[in-house]
């Protein structure tokens, strides 16, 4: 078992770069590599992006940065949604270095 992991989606990449400090001001956290979404409905969206963020660390300070991630999104362009897994399987961790940034 690994460490905490939480994911945070938002509308826009820099919407995600404001989460993204907000969240590790907030807590002693590290970020795994942004993933980026652009669904087939981009146009109907505040935003036609979704960014994933990822922090890692323990179960208090991921919901620390999740929480305060989620405060600064909300207050730009939104939240998709969040989800905290309390102890990431060894076997999840190596699909958590994956994004769709290095993709063409």
């Amino acid at each position: 078992m690994g460490k905490a992991t939480g994911f945070i989606e938002v509308y826009g990449l820099a919407c995600a770069f404001a989460a993204l400090d907000a969240g590790c001001k907030a807590a002693d956290v590290t970020v795994e590599t942004f993933d980026k979404n652009k669904p087939a409905n981009a146009d109907k969206m505040p935003v036609p992006l979704i960014v994933l963020i990822k922090f890692r660390g323990t179960v208090e300070n991921v919901k620390a940065a999740i929480e305060a991630a989620e405060k600064t999104a909300n207050g730009l362009t939104g939240v998709v949604s969040k989800h905290i897994i309390a102890n990431t399987e060894q076997s999840t961790e190596k699909m958590l270095k994956l994004n769709a940034f290095d993709k063409k």
